[in-house]
């Protein structure tokens, strides 16, 4: 039995093909369109692998319906939001949860990230100079080391300037890193526990590392702030700071730098952070700010200009390409990369 290399075994496994290891290639096996998602099913257009694939929304309550999962699944965890539901688990009276998005799985490398200038903000792969972008393995990491994606209604604005990292904000939605045991997919939509933030200065603009944990994940009880961590998982925040800061070397860029001498903010700050970014994209969508290329279409925000009917948001998914085979992964992205220091 042929056995696939370890990037087109990481391609089957996001297809649901099991096991892993079978004598078709993938191109040839076609998966399904739909996935669900707890309270959100994710609809693919496209060929994976391709600059043609996205990833888009629709609420479970809401069949054929589509909404964008940067302007209206809600922020927090406990609220709704016209007819997008939210996801309610059991916890603390004094814990405070939020949705977050996954954009790209545990040790994966294809770039995913939410397209925030396109109608309904569907999930796609970065594209830079006409090629798709994958994160490089710099040893000893194997691509992202976290389930990585953002916080739905946030906005790190670019006209904005951060009293502390004296900064301007990076035109996306704020990052987290979900330090959990399950690897996730591409469009789940999972509740996490803030327990501290980063902040990385990537080529002069404010870019938060919020670190968090799946509110599911059997840890998530006895993990209550960032010195739990560094407490129960000895070198992880260390990690975590190496990947950020030497992820785009191999691109021939310098490595990153940190506020506060790299050192991570506890909870409290972590969570004013997110406030303050969710208090721009309150703005942004109520074109109160200057959106730029920011597409803001949305279909339950009830204040905002932006508000589309759930008609149109159906004739943007269906303009989509439709489902195709995906393509191969290109062999480069098994490489390992050794920094000079």
């Amino acid at each position: 039995m042929q056995r696939l290399r370890p990037s087109l075994r990481y391609t089957a496994a996001l297809l649901d093909l099991l096991p892993a290891t079978k004598s078709k290639l993938v191109s040839n096996v076609t998966p399904p369109y739909f996935r669900t998602t707890m309270h959100y099913h994710t609809e693919a257009r496209g060929r994976p692998n391709s600059t043609d694939y996205r990833i888009y929304f629709n609420p479970e309550t809401a069949e054929g319906k589509y909404i964008s999962p940067f302007h209206d699944i809600p922020l927090f965890a406990d609220t709704e939001q016209g007819n997008v539901p939210s996801k309610r688990i059991k916890k603390n009276e004094s814990e405070v949860l939020f949705n977050m998005v996954v954009e790209v799985p545990r040790w994966s490398n294809a770039k995913m990230e939410i397209a925030t200038k396109e109608p309904l903000n569907p999930i796609k792969q970065d594209v830079k100079k006409g090629k798709l972008r994958y994160v490089a393995n710099v040893f000893p990491h194997k691509g992202y080391i976290w389930n990585y994606g953002a916080l739905p209604q946030t906005w790190e604005d670019p006209d904005h300037t951060d009293k502390d990292t004296e900064c301007c904000g990076d035109n996306d939605p704020i990052d987290v890193c979900d330090i959990g045991s399950k690897v996730c997919l591409p469009g789940d939509v999972i509740q996490v526990k803030v327990l501290g933030v980063l902040a990385m200065i990537d080529e002069g603009e404010t870019d938060w590392k919020l670190i968090a944990i799946n509110a599911e994940d059997s840890d998530a009880p006895k993990l209550n702030s960032i010195e739990d961590v560094r407490r129960s998982r000895p070198g992880h925040l260390e990690a975590t700071v190496d990947w950020f800061r030497k992820y785009k070397v191999p691109d021939g860029k310098p490595e990153n730098q940190f506020a506060f001498n790299g050192q991570f903010k506890d909870k409290d700050f972590a969570v004013d952070i997110i406030k303050s970014t969710h208090e721009h994209w309150r703005a942004l969508v109520q074109k109160q700010r200057n959106v730029g290329d920011i597409d803001c279409k949305n279909v339950s925000v009830c204040e905002s200009p932006h508000k589309c009917s759930c008609e149109d948001a159906v004739c943007v998914v269906k303009s989509a390409p439709t489902w195709g085979d995906p393509l191969p992964v290109p062999a480069e992205v098994d490489k390992w990369y050794f920094p000079n220091k």
